[in-house]
């Protein structure tokens, strides 16, 4: 009786996990949020301009990473791309052009957003100096008893081929403390000056500033997990050349235009004889011998380049194909 009872679990099991595999992670890449609307109470705060739409987009990369939903391209990855597109903060709630970033890294969706709310809730109070404490009073120095924080974002997913948006999501995170400051945690601590900002450091996370945005992120970030339905799975035929080899490097002729992404595993052949139609002359089959799978690490619209795996003697002319 106990074998039974163990050989139906472990089919269980083995099914669950079976069933896990066969579908893939999307693939998405997440912009910095857009900030305009707040910059100027984020820079009478912290005393400067503190670029909150990365922290933001930071700490959601995190929690998507987390959920297990997606498969989040690399932040090293996306400044590249935007660099050489030479793209601005004002382009960050852009969706034609987010849709464009995306095709480039070859990710099937791309989030964008906008921090709406950013502070405190009780506008006629003032907050001035240039850094926030963790000490006394928080920031300059001016404290409020009955201190509240509000943070709201609204985000995006959209469509890299068609630039639609996908899914479109809301967070709000507020907290409130009595006898602490917008950014202090109430009681001693150090402190940090204006530029400084490290919206992933315990310090801020410890302020009912840093609590009102983790509250916000954890919203979008469940409304984006439950939205993955949304985007279609893609089926890419890629087939390419071998344009180097260099080693176990190989660069390829195609690249994220042709579909190609960072992760991909792509076969190696080598065509030998050609089979031609008599009647024709076109050629119906070519033999081909498989060499080994290259695994892509780097990627731009042409071309690719990638690790190979397998026996030696690649050379230029080789085919690949998924």
């Amino acid at each position: 009786m106990r074998w039974e009872i163990l050989v139906a679990l472990t089919l269980a099991l083995t099914g669950q996990a079976i069933g896990q595999t066969q579908t893939p992670k999307k693939r998405v890449a997440i912009l910095n949020f857009e900030y305009g609307t707040v910059q100027s109470s984020v820079a009478s705060m912290f005393g400067g301009n503190e670029d909150i739409g990365k922290g933001i987009a930071d700490i959601l990369v995190e929690k998507l990473v987390q959920g297990g939903v997606y498969s989040v391209i690399e932040r090293k990855a996306l400044d590249k791309v935007l660099m050489e597109q030479n793209l601005g903060n004002s382009d960050r709630a852009d969706s034609a052009t987010a849709a464009k970033i995306g095709k480039v890294l070859g990710v099937d969706a791309i989030i964008i957003g906008s921090i709406t709310q950013f502070g405190r809730d009780d506008k006629t109070v003032g907050v001035g100096g240039g850094g926030y404490g963790l000490g006394k009073y928080g920031l300059g120095g001016i404290g409020k008893r009955d201190s509240k924080a509000v943070v709201a974002v609204s985000a995006r997913m959209v469509n890299t081929d068609t630039g639609e948006i996908l899914a479109a999501v809301t967070g709000r995170g507020e907290s409130s403390r009595s006898g602490a400051s917008l950014s202090g945690a109430g009681g001693g601590g150090g402190s940090g000056g204006g530029g400084g900002l490290d919206m992933h450091s315990s310090n801020f996370g410890n302020t009912i500033l840093g609590e009102a945005t983790m509250k916000a992120v954890d919203t979008i970030a469940s409304g984006l997990q439950n939205n993955a339905g949304a985007i279609q799975a893609k089926v890419v035929k890629l087939e390419g050349l071998v344009a180097d080899a260099t080693g176990d490097v190989l660069v390829l002729n195609i690249g994220s235009k042709a579909g190609v992404r960072v992760g991909d595993k792509l076969l190696v052949k080598r065509t030998g004889r050609e089979i031609r139609d008599p009647a024709t002359g076109k050629v119906i089959r070519r033999v081909e011998t498989d060499l080994g799978e290259v695994t892509i690490t780097e990627v731009d619209e042409l071309s690719a380049v990638g690790k190979y795996a397998g026996p030696g003697g690649v050379k230029a002319g080789d085919t690949v194909r998924n």
